[in-house]
């Protein structure tokens, strides 16, 4: 066991370095497995006293480094922990001349393990630096840019921001926590990241080209997509691709319906296709030709989307394969789903309860509590939205075929919470359900649940 004990200007004639001594000989004296590491000020009384009384004891000197992350710079402070004094600021470039300069100045401190580096996350700007000083064996740890603010606010009530009073605070934020390094081969989760949320816009942008077909055809054939029950199937895009207006699917024959009834393998009837013609041919719609141009446009940008949709699904599929987190086997959680999870959590030892989980994922309850007044319940909706959204998504399957959920939501149901509520309630709990399989190593047993 290691033990860290900070002081910094003790004098021997102080009432408190009795204390210190008292501990360390009750530490020395409980157990014998400990190392003690003290960090306090080079060449004090007190370092001399205790290394001629506990030579067992060592003595380490660390440093924190707080980095402010820009597109084109960083700025670094550089704190030591002996006396919390900056040992020194300076400013890199985002190049690899700048990175060096970056390694040389941590080498001339000390060794990688005694070096404490955090920066805000910033998105994708930090990641050249952190790929850096991974190859560079030196620890690392991303901040939420929230608590420095807060911090920021704790120590002053100035309104001063710089890059230079940002990097320190960082730095002085280190001191203050559990330091907690990101995990190795982080580059696997980040690929895994900006492929679903890419995926992501791909999907919100298909969605908008379906609106804006929507529109169209609410001016040129409006008994359309009421006729494929409202939504655009391989047979609907196929007629609107080729034939466009209500005026050309009016004139359709019968090598028309062959080419139909082999793209819905049997399904588009005969029936079905002598009526499309009824309804083409008498509608109220308008056939202008520039709608016609807008619709053609509009069709390959959708088309194009899907394409590309699909070349990330099987990208993302690949790479969550090589992965493949116990969470898998869970029912209603496919690929794309565990690839988001597995992406927006990261390194799931970072988390020691499942309520770090849901307070990271957003989904737990806010609570406000002054004097006799508490107000609480409703959910905080912090952190990702994209992580929020797979996991209730991956709840509705759930339900349906797994009956402990089942239960689970209906006593929630029963209890007066309307379905919205109640579905946050079983996404909770299939939080704790992955954080258990993930801990334990084991696939999921329905058997199990409780």
């Amino acid at each position: 066991m290691d033990l860290y004990l900070f002081f910094y200007s003790f004098d021997c004639s102080e009432v408190t370095q009795t204390t210190a001594f008292r501990l360390l000989l009750l530490i020395s004296l409980l157990t014998l497995d400990v190392s003690i590491y003290v960090i306090t000020q080079p060449n004090s009384l007190w370092k001399t006293t205790v290394l001629n009384t506990y030579p067992e004891v060592f003595f380490m000197s660390f440093y924190f480094v707080g980095i402010d992350i820009s597109k084109y710079k960083h700025d670094c402070c550089i704190l030591s922990a002996v006396d919390q004094n900056v040992v020194t600021k300076f400013t890199i470039k985002n190049d690899k001349s700048g990175f060096e300069q970056l390694i040389e100045t941590l080498h001339s401190l000390s060794n990688p393990e005694k070096i404490k580096i955090g920066f805000e996350s910033t998105a994708h700007y930090a990641l050249n630096l952190e790929l850096f000083l991974e190859n560079a064996h030196h620890s690392f740890m991303e901040i939420n840019p929230v608590l420095i603010k807060e911090f920021k606010k704790s120590t002053s009530l100035r309104r001063t921001k710089t890059d230079s009073v940002d990097c320190e605070s960082i730095a002085r934020w280190l001191m203050t926590v559990e330091y907690k390094p990101h995990s190795k081969g982080f580059y696997h989760a980040y690929s895994l990241k900006s492929l679903t949320r890419l995926r992501d816009r791909l999907i919100r942008q298909r969605s908008f080209y379906l609106v804006k077909i929507t529109n169209v055809l609410d001016h040129t054939f409006p008994e359309f997509k009421p006729f494929f029950h409202e939504r655009l199937s391989k047979t609907a895009l196929y007629l609107l691709e080729n034939y466009g207006s209500a005026e050309k699917m009016a004139r359709m024959n019968a090598a028309s319906y062959e080419k139909l009834r082999s793209l819905s393998r049997g399904r588009f009837s005969p029936q079905q296709f002598l009526q499309l013609k009824e309804l083409a041919a008498n509608t109220v719609g308008i056939n202008n030709s520039i709608f016609d141009v807008e619709l053609n446009s509009l069709l390959m940008l959708y088309k194009s989307l899907v394409k590309e949709i699909g070349t990330l699904e099987a990208e993302i599929n690949k790479l969550i394969e090589e992965v493949h987190p116990r969470y898998m086997s869970i029912p209603g959680i496919g690929p794309i789903s565990a690839a988001v999870i597995y992406s927006e959590y990261g390194d799931l030892s970072n988390f020691s309860t499942p309520a770090q989980m849901l307070a990271f994922a957003g989904i737990e309850p806010g609570i406000n509590q002054s004097g006799t007044e508490s107000h609480g319940g409703r959910m905080v909706k912090h952190g990702s939205s994209q992580l929020r959204y797979v996991l209730i998504n991956c709840c509705l399957p759930l339900i349906r075929f797994d009956m402990t959920f089942a239960a689970y939501y209906a006593k929630k149901r029963t209890e007066g919470k309307p379905h919205r509520v109640a579905i946050t309630h079983v996404a909770k709990k299939l939080v704790r359900v992955i954080y258990a399989l993930e801990r334990q190593e084991t696939d999921f047993n329905a058997q199990k649940l409780r």
